[in-house]
């Protein structure tokens, strides 16, 4: 149930392996901690994560009066989660299922979970422009504030598969919200110096010629990349990180 709900975003990008579910979390948790409450939808049905990176494993979602119950953070609820992965015994269970099947599930998701007032419900989803994506568009056409943000690494193939999703956003009407360059070089926690062991600069130039905002390059930060499994912002545990200064001035971006 989307009644409630004050924004929507999507997590999107035209390839796998890229972050979308690292930027999703970072990007809910970076909310959370600046006082808002916050939705994460994990429909990447075939490769679920977010639980796993929000330490959130071996949860198990309720069905309450209105619908299905989300999985919290803390005893705050500032941050609910729904995941396929709450309705598998183990993360080793593969979902086997064809495109109606995961249309059915996903719609669920969207019209039947209890989310109560949310500021924002952040929406992870898998690679490319498949059933998935064109259910989730159909469904939040009656969504106004709806918009979407596009995920890339520096590499070239990477790049051309976010022209893709650029295209598949113009068409489906979703507004685009920017791009977010991510594994944007090496940054050492030591010296905090960033070095590019993959190439730079292919995501703000593709904003630049696709005319789209730049949202940052979040580089490969090893300190950062402990924090999956432990469900914690780094912009509260690595403040001074500049992966934390990219959410947090998306987070400020995003605020009403």
């Amino acid at each position: 149930m989307l009644d409630y709900v004050k924004r929507v975003i999507l997590v999107l990008s035209g390839k796998g392996g890229v972050g979308k579910s690292t930027v999703s979390t970072q990007l809910a948790l970076t909310l959370k901690e600046s006082g808002y409450r916050v939705g994460l939808l994990d429909i990447d049905l075939c490769g679920p994560s977010v639980p796993y990176i929000l330490n959130l494993e071996g949860q198990s979602i309720h069905q309450g009066p209105y619908g299905w119950v989300p999985v919290y953070l803390d005893n705050e609820q500032n941050l609910g989660v729904m995941s396929i992965a709450f309705l598998l015994e183990s993360r080793n269970d593969p979902v086997i299922w064809r495109g109606p099947k995961k249309t059915a599930m996903i719609k669920q998701f969207l019209e039947d979970v209890c989310w109560d007032e949310l500021d924002f419900l952040i929406i992870d989803t898998p690679p490319g422009t498949s059933d998935e994506h064109i259910t989730v568009m159909e469904n939040l056409r009656q969504v106004p504030q709806c918009s979407a943000i596009l995920v890339t690494t520096p590499q070239q193939v990477a790049i051309e598969d976010v022209r893709k999703e650029i295209t598949f956003c113009k068409k489906t009407g979703i507004p685009i919200l920017g791009i977010i360059e991510n594994m944007s070089g090496y940054e050492c926690p030591n010296c905090s110096e960033c070095t590019n062991i993959f190439s730079s600069g292919g995501g703000k130039s593709l904003a630049e010629i696709a005319k789209l905002k730049f949202l940052g390059s979040v580089p490969i930060d090893p300190r950062v990349g402990k924090l999956a499994g432990q469900g914690i912002a780094a912009v509260k545990e690595f403040p001074d990180s500049k992966t934390s200064k990219v959410f947090g001035e998306l987070a400020q971006s995003l605020a009403y």
